[in-house]
């Protein structure tokens, strides 16, 4: 048997919502403190990747929801994404930080989080409490809503502009 390789072990953090529900239950097992969050992250960058630390840094296991190729248009418009669901959840799941990366095709994450039931609920400070999905069912059991502060200057929007218009 060959041993794994740095990218087999990486795609093996995408799973499906089967490997999750297990995943869970171990977590659990384990008394791990699980943080949820979720986005298209269509163009990695630096925003994403102090957001996503920071998430991490409020629990002992980060998971990512990452909105599939047709949610990402709905969301985006028809000219996203620019990147599609596997390379996204590759590039995410390569961060040391993120414990799991999930592709949904909802129109939001709420499902999602009703079955991950995080101890953490993370969107960015863009958003308010009273328009977070899932905010609701994350307090009626008491776990936590927080927001995290977006690094300025860096949004994929702002990347696909400099590139559209050829700015540096």
């Amino acid at each position: 048997m060959e041993p794994l390789t740095h990218l087999d072990i990486i795609k093996r953090k995408v799973i499906d919502l089967n490997q999750l529900q297990h995943a869970l239950y171990r977590w659990r097992f384990l008394s791990k403190r699980i943080v949820f969050t979720n986005g298209c992250f269509d163009i990695l960058h630096l925003g994403h990747i102090d957001y996503l630390s920071k998430a991490s840094d409020l629990g002992d296991i980060l998971i990512v929801g990452v909105n599939s190729d047709a949610s990402t248009s709905r969301l985006k418009g028809p000219h996203r994404p620019i990147n599609n669901e596997e390379q996204r959840s590759i590039l995410l799941a390569a961060l040391h930080f993120i414990d799991a990366v999930i592709v949904f095709d909802d129109p939001t994450p709420l499902e999602l989080i009703k079955m991950v039931r995080p101890d953490v609920l993370v969107k960015g400070s863009d958003y308010n409490l009273s328009n977070i999905v899932g905010a609701d069912v994350v307090q009626s059991y008491n776990g936590q809503v927080k927001t995290i502060d977006f690094l300025p200057g860096y949004s994929t929007t702002l990347i696909e502009e400099k590139i559209i218009s050829g700015k540096k």
